[in-house]
């Protein structure tokens, strides 16, 4: 019976995200660093994680009148078929586990401590989801106010690559309007690289292209 109350509390959408981030979050308590990096799943899975404490919330008051309603029953049925285990310890845990989520959303809507970075392509469908993401962001009261647009071409006037001169076109049709929607946000512009960034020296290259404009070629 207990493997069956397990599963229903890890069938919660989100749970798999919120219990990653808190395992993150114990690690954070035990070490020193002065930034720490979540690189959150695709906008859909962010969404989910972050409306996850609203889940729960529901879903352990609706798994608590369960409790009250058919615990005492569930616990013969669980005499009577030779399987042990402590349901108050069950719902316990879950208790606990809905603290270690409302910390983590606290700490979220603290701007002083996280703020979102909002990583998308010149393109409508990234362009789309990063509107979906900020809208998100910011009915949830979560600090956002960097977006980085990232594989930007920037072909020279003089190049005969009429794909790159397209996609260039395209690419500058979707700027203008992330600059048009975005104003107030603080937007970085980062080129289509020739090869990957692996390795900490390219690493640290392409980082600097986060803190220094980039020049595209003339």
């Amino acid at each position: 019976m207990n493997s069956i109350m397990q599963d229903l509390a890890f069938a919660i959408p989100g749970v798999d995200e919120a219990m990653g981030f808190a395992e993150v979050m114990k690690l954070v308590k035990s070490m020193e660093y002065s930034v720490i990096i979540f690189d959150t799943a695709p906008t859909g899975h962010t969404l989910r994680f972050l409306s996850f404490p609203t889940v729960l919330e529901k879903a352990l008051a609706k798994v608590s009148q369960l409790s009250g309603r058919f615990g005492p029953m569930m616990q013969q049925m669980s005499g009577l078929m030779g399987v042990s285990g402590n349901h108050e310890d069950m719902f316990a845990k879950l208790e606990s586990m809905r603290a270690v989520i409302n910390e983590v959303n606290t700490q979220f809507q603290d701007p002083e401590k996280t703020t979102f970075v909002c990583v998308c392509i010149s393109e409508f469908l990234s362009l789309y989801e990063t509107e979906r993401l900020v809208q998100e962001l910011t009915a949830g009261n979560i600090d956002t106010h960097n977006i980085v647009v990232n594989q930007l071409l920037f072909p020279p006037k003089d190049s005969n690559c009429d794909q790159c001169k397209v996609r260039n076109r395209m690419q500058q049709k979707y700027l203008e309007q992330i600059f048009d929607l975005y104003e107030d946000f603080h937007i970085t512009l980062l080129p289509l690289l020739t090869n990957e960034v692996r390795g900490v020296e390219k690493l640290k290259t392409f980082s600097r292209l986060l803190v220094e404009p980039f020049q595209p070629p003339k």
